[in-house]
């Protein structure tokens, strides 16, 4: 039972691999990315109830959702129609958050993925925009996404140049 968090994980990295094989607007897309949102909730979780957390799961968590969210993007970037200046404030947070990693290195020889509120609410919020965004073909929710997004980006780099990113949130 201790090992089922980690294998979750796991096949959300399968899964996430598997929708660059669907277009964003069919089916199959849609039903891998809500299995794979879920299994992001699920893990979590069960590794807290389950009393099996562990750093190798936290890393596992952190490269599955880094996966998920590039198969995601490499899908969705064609289909989806946003003024210039929302994808530059997109690109302004990955640079941040680019920036935090790189900070993080310098100063532990590691990268560091600090699980805050901040990050987990962006992650909620971008898990139920991206499917209204395009069926609603509105760009509004990924306004208030990216304002989420930027302070959790501003604070993740927060806590790792103070050392704060081991601390429990």
């Amino acid at each position: 039972m201790e090992k089922l968090p980690n294998i979750i994980t796991t096949f959300r990295l399968i899964g996430a691999f598997c929708l660059l094989f669907f277009g964003a607007r069919s089916y199959g897309f849609w039903i891998i990315y809500f299995a794979c949102g879920l299994s992001d909730m699920l893990d979590g979780y069960l590794a807290r109830i389950l009393g099996c957390e562990s750093k190798t799961g936290a890393l596992l968590d952190s490269v599955a959702d880094i996966v998920f969210v590039a198969c995601c993007c490499w899908q969705l970037i064609p289909v989806l129609a946003f003024p210039q200046w929302l994808w530059i404030w997109a690109g302004a947070i990955v640079i941040i958050k680019v920036i935090n990693q790189i900070s993080a290195l310098v100063m532990y020889n590691k990268c560091v993925f600090p699980h805050t509120i901040a990050n987990k609410v962006t992650g909620g919020l971008l898990f139920v925009g991206v499917p209204l965004t395009l069926f609603l073909e509105s760009f509004v929710p990924m306004i208030i996404i990216a304002a989420v997004a930027t302070f959790a980006a501003v604070q993740e780099g927060h806590f790792i140049r103070t050392n704060m990113y081991n601390q429990p949130m």
